[in-house]
């Protein structure tokens, strides 16, 4: 009897210490998960941490190119005899080259009708003016004028109305007669007023064009003139002639404003 009691009490013992080793190790189990689980949350709130200072930084890049960008556009040159004041640059990338300012006699009088500013894509010129010349003048000379004008490096004169009283009537008469003339001296003495009413010939006479209105007139790659009033398309007309008598007016022998002319003169010497 003794015996069985012994051996029912070693059962017991055993039964017991499989338990506490069960239990044991379910404790062990349960630590390593919650080690585990608590190494995930700190990996976690790391990713959290680090994604915000990479947000933070980002949004700190963003703000200064911001700031640079604005300070880029700010940049101007002041069109001295108006105070109209031109962009260095322009949205699509063209770059002011010269500013000058387009008078009329009217009554014996000479009044300023309107400031402007050539814009150039100056990478392009660059390249073309190398590609051409070779090494660098020390001065513009006709040739260089001339190869401005009968390229097709893209090109934009911006102007500026300054005369109040101007109607666009008056402005299409005077664009007309200006650029009718260029035509004809690159034409061999012919002209072609049909070619010249193109440019013009679809602004309406109701818009109106007070003080600081602007006119841009762009020549476009593969020779097409494209004019816009006041952020209004006119008309895109595609012909060689009709660029090269446009430019002509502003670079040719008889420029409108023969200073601003040679400031352009200069600008090309710096690309080279």
């Amino acid at each position: 009897m003794a015996g069985l009691n012994e051996e029912v009490q070693e059962v017991k013992r055993e039964e017991n210490a499989k338990v506490t080793n069960e239990t044991t190790s379910e404790q062990e189990k349960e630590f390593d998960d919650n080690g585990k689980h608590k190494e995930e949350m700190i990996a976690k709130v790391g990713d959290i941490t680090m994604n915000e200072e990479n947000a933070k930084t980002d949004q700190e890049d963003q703000e200064s190119e911001k700031d640079v960008k604005e300070e880029e556009e700010v940049k101007t040159e002041v069109e001295a005899k108006t105070g109209v004041s031109f962009p260095m640059k322009l949205a699509d990338g063209k770059q002011l080259n010269a500013v000058g300012i387009r008078k009329k006699k009217i009554l014996a009088l000479g009044i300023n009708i309107y400031a402007f500013g050539m814009y150039a894509d100056n990478e392009k010129l660059k390249e073309f003016l190398r590609t051409k010349f070779g090494e660098a003048p020390e001065k513009a000379s006709k040739e260089h004028y001339d190869a401005v004008i009968n390229s097709d490096v893209g090109m934009i004169v911006r102007l500026v109305i300054v005369f109040g009283g101007l109607t666009m009537s008056m402005v299409r008469k005077n664009f007309d007669e200006g650029l009718g003339a260029s035509l004809k001296k690159l034409n061999g003495g012919q002209k072609n007023e049909e070619l010249v009413n193109k440019v013009m010939g679809a602004a309406k006479d109701t818009i109106k064009l007070p003080s600081g209105s602007i006119i841009e007139i762009a020549r476009m790659p593969g020779y097409v003139l494209q004019t816009k009033v006041k952020d209004e398309l006119i008309s895109q007309v595609e012909s060689e002639l009709l660029c090269r008598a446009y430019l002509h007016m502003y670079l040719g022998d008889e420029p409108f404003d023969k200073e601003a002319k040679e400031k352009f003169g200069a600008s090309l010497i710096t690309l080279f």
